[in-house]
């Protein structure tokens, strides 16, 4: 039996010792999710992104609103009261990659989708202080510009790697739900579209 003094002596075999314990201890942790179908299988009604949310989500990637907004309502009273049922696995099914955040300088917004009308989505975009006097969030007047996604098919056919399930006629029609949509269309749809599957109390 090799001594614990031995062990912190030799670097080679400590380094060894140290990743043959953590890739167990993930594979043990990790592996068993795969097969558990509460993380796997998608909640009741939940669809991939349409061509012009999956837009939306790029976008909302790219302004980097998950720096300020979680989307994770986590399992708490104050949270539940406040947001609505907290998130379940089955709901990200169709996320990748998460958008959870864990920073709250906006409120989360997993349940936001229905909550406003577009109209309000765009007039809070253009300029928070119009619908929300006391928020520090940023204006998106550059949002209100031709949307342009030269590679949406390309991006739901990689989906379709992963599970998503888009069909060819889904695919080939995303060009055409795209045109003459402005960035704000893209952004407003994915954001009307988050957490209106949520599970029933």
């Amino acid at each position: 039996m090799i001594s614990h003094e031995t062990i912190e002596k030799n670097l080679g075999l400590l380094i060894v010792l140290t990743v043959l314990l953590v890739s167990v201890g993930g594979l043990v942790q990790i592996v068993p999710l795969f097969f558990q179908t509460s993380t796997t299988t998608a909640v009741a009604g939940l669809k991939p992104y349409t061509a012009l949310q999956l837009s939306g989500r790029d976008i909302y990637i790219r302004e980097g609103c998950v720096g300020c907004h979680s989307q994770m309502i986590r399992p708490f009273r104050a949270e539940t009261e406040r947001y609505g049922h907290y998130s379940v696995a089955g709901e990200f099914v169709y996320d990748r990659p998460f958008l959870w955040g864990s920073k709250r300088t906006g409120p989360d917004l997993h349940r936001v989708g229905g909550r406003y009308s577009d109209t309000w989505h765009v007039a809070h975009l253009l300029n928070p202080r119009d619908v929300v006097p006391e928020s520090i969030m940023p204006a998106y007047p550059w949002l209100d510009r031709p949307l342009q996604d030269a590679a949406i098919q390309s991006k739901m056919r990689t989906l379709n790697f992963v599970g998503h399930g888009y069909s060819e006629q889904e695919i080939a029609a995303a060009p055409a739900e795209l045109e003459g949509k402005t960035e704000m269309d893209a952004v407003v749809a994915y954001l009307q579209a988050l957490g209106i599957h949520a599970p029933k109390n």
